[in-house]
């Protein structure tokens, strides 16, 4: 059975979902004079007279602050360079690594500058705990967006998103059939997660992922902590953070992470294949957010709508991720259709975890996470 994510989500999601992203470092340049145009201020493109009026603002401005978008994520390679070619904006894309938090001490740090980051990629506990530093904004396609997908003022408004997989590589290990395989000798030595799940939200995702496969929930994760303390003393926990050249190379045959960006491995590498254990469907959404203290205000804008826009979400499907829009698109049939069928297969109920989950289980998290795995 194939769900959207928007569908499923739609009776469940009360708040923001889980990503990493990252932080810049270039050296201060001069204030943007476009910063007084009132695009910093601007809640629609009416604001500013009509999306013809932001374009044009934007061309002004000339450049796009954005922070920890690796290229092969959720296709940010193409949606950066089609943007940039687009409008003719010059986009700045700093480190493709880190952690929301680090994206946000980046635009601390760098507050009053014009490399400051001009719009925000970001997790559930980050988003929330911020919301203060972003600039409500609502895109052309807003009402199209679910209620329950979005800050009704525009603040934030989750973007894309995926569900938690476990992506192998076919020519190495068998195919597992639940995550409890992963314990069998087969997968010795072989299966990583991405990143520190104390730090990363995938890594984060994986941990609940097990715990909802072991009998437990999303908010008390005891069982898939336990899961991982027992993959270690198995000898099959593999410490290293997996990328894509860790995949190619062998290197980590077996990772947990989103659908989406484990599906992007098999075009590079035939015989990697991703699996969404049945009654273990971990669902999330990402949070787009503007910053109030954006040094180029209308290319912000610009970015959201273009993000928005039927091109920059088909653009995020054909990443492998599901676009917020992805309802809407479908009954208009603007939707990839392509794109959008060859997407991995669900089968369950999703289950999408709200921040007071997510902050529960991170805190059970943070305190017994090093003592079961190391």
């Amino acid at each position: 059975m194939r769900t959207t994510l928007a569908r499923s989500a739609a009776a469940t999601l009360t708040a923001v979902a889980i990503v990493a992203l990252g932080s810049a470092c270039s050296p201060p340049e001069k204030e943007p004079e476009a910063g007084t145009s009132g695009a910093a201020t601007a809640t629609s493109a009416a604001d500013l007279g009509g999306l013809e009026a932001l374009i044009t603002a934007a061309k002004a401005e000339g450049q796009l602050n954005v922070i920890a978008l690796p290229p092969d994520w959720a296709n940010y390679g193409e949606i950066i360079k089609t943007f940039g070619d687009k409008y003719g904006i010059k986009v700045n894309s700093a480190q493709p690594d880190g952690s929301s938090q680090d994206e946000i001490n980046a635009a601390d740090q760098l507050k009053g500058q014009d490399t400051a980051p001009d719009v925000f990629d970001l997790g559930a506990s980050v988003a929330s705990a911020n919301v203060a530093k972003f600039a409500p904004y609502k895109t052309e396609k807003f009402e199209e967006i679910p209620a329950n997908l979005k800050d009704p003022n525009g603040a934030w408004v989750n973007d894309y998103g995926g569900y938690m997989s476990i992506g192998y590589d076919s020519a190495k290990v068998p195919a597992p059939a639940s995550v409890a395989d992963l314990l069998k000798a087969d997968y010795k030595g072989k299966v990583a997660l991405n990143g520190d799940p104390t730090q990363a939200g995938a890594a984060f995702g994986g941990v609940q992922l097990a715990s909802l496969a072991n009998g437990g929930t999303v908010d008390d994760i005891t069982k898939g902590v336990d899961f991982f303390g027992d993959l270690k003393k198995a000898g099959n926990f593999l410490p290293v953070d997996p990328t894509p050249a860790t995949v190619e190379s062998g290197q980590t045959p077996v990772v947990f992470d989103w659908d989406y960006l484990n599906a992007a491995q098999s075009a590079k590498l035939p015989s990697w294949k991703v699996f969404v254990p049945s009654g273990a469907v971990l669902g999330s959404y990402y949070v787009q957010a503007i910053n109030k203290d954006a040094p180029h205000p209308a290319a912000a804008r610009l970015w959201q709508e273009f993000l928005y826009s039927d091109e920059g979400q088909n653009l995020w499907l054909k990443g492998g991720a599901r676009p917020v829009r992805a309802e809407a698109m479908e009954k208009a049939g603007t939707i990839d259709a392509t794109a959008f069928a060859a997407l991995p297969e669900i089968e369950g109920e999703p289950v999408i975890p709200t921040e007071e989950q997510n902050a529960k289980a991170k805190e059970y998290l943070t305190a017994n996470w090093a003592k079961a795995i190391g």
